[in-house]
């Protein structure tokens, strides 16, 4: 597992145990945030930071979605302070949250930080670099809403299944493999990359990257994928596209295709950084090892 996320994790800083009392973090951009008491009215923007919050238990402290949240589906009643063209400010405020939680995607971070902190509104950055980091920012969350254990329980429940997939394909040979994650107007399309959360989900599911130079840029040539001739194809979406992909010149005398290891893959649990991703890494160590008996 990389230890990325884990150098954030000791950055983490609370001042006090007691709920009741002021907690002071250290979030991903660096910056102390104080909170005066446990939260109770939350803004998570992102879907990825609303099931962090929802996956301990705190989906009733949950005010205010961004229109891509899909899960759970408890939440999808409350109201909207954002969407593709960006984030109300307004919105949120009107809520009166005691906590915002946002990532940098579509200018979220730079739109409400400045914001927010001159009101007084306290708001909190997650990065998800890779799937260590997504334990660190479920601990972070149980610190901040005043139930640590409840976030060491949950992270720790995860990890400990990591370590059985590890158990079970750290030793097999691994797979060439390719997910290809969108497709563009352009006909190029969009792959999982090294160094993000996606890719590292498939080193932990046992595979390494077909493709070469996938860490600088995520867009590539039907023909790059085509050359690569992956063991596994990986398709982020439905079955009814990736059969409409492969039927294509070329994709049939792909050796993922020849084999019947071409698979459709959930984008609710390896292209949103939360809790699911460990689904998603059990599914893809299954595909890249199916004789491992994952669980």
């Amino acid at each position: 597992m990389r230890t990325a996320g884990l150098v954030l994790a000791a950055a983490v800083l609370v001042a006090a145990p007691a709920a009741a009392e002021p907690v002071t973090v250290r979030d991903a951009f660096g910056r102390d945030v104080t909170l005066a008491a446990a939260p109770q009215r939350i803004v998570p923007i992102f879907a990825s930071n609303v099931e962090i919050v929802a996956s301990l238990g705190l989906a009733d402290r949950i005010v205010g979605i961004e229109a891509y949240t899909r899960f759970p589906p408890e939440v999808l009643n409350r109201p909207l302070v954002g969407g593709r063209l960006g984030f109300s400010i307004d919105a949120v405020v009107g809520l009166k949250p005691d906590l915002v939680v946002v990532t940098p995607s579509r200018q979220a971070a730079n739109q409400l930080i400045d914001p927010l902190q001159r009101l007084g509104i306290p708001i909190v950055v997650f990065l998800q670099r890779d799937v260590a980091e997504i334990m660190v920012n479920i601990r972070l969350m149980g610190r901040m809403a005043g139930i640590p254990e409840r976030g060491e329980e949950v992270a720790g429940r995860l990890e400990a299944r990591l370590v059985q997939i590890r158990r079970r394909v750290g030793d097999l040979v691994p797979p060439r493999a390719i997910m290809i994650t969108g497709r563009l107007g352009n006909g190029l399309m969009l792959v999982a990359r090294e160094g993000t959360y996606t890719g590292d989900a498939m080193m932990h599911a046992g595979a390494r990257f077909a493709l070469a130079g996938t860490a600088t840029i995520a867009q590539v040539s039907p023909e790059a994928i085509l050359n690569a001739d992956p063991d596994v194809l990986l398709f982020a979406g439905t079955e009814r596209d990736l059969k409409e992909l492969i039927v294509r010149p070329g994709w049939s005398d792909m050796r993922a295709v020849r084999t019947k290891r071409a698979h459709v893959v959930a984008r609710a649990q390896l292209l949103i950084p939360g809790p699911r991703t460990i689904d998603g890494v059990e599914h893809l160590a299954r595909l890249f090892h199916p004789a491992a008996a994952v669980p």
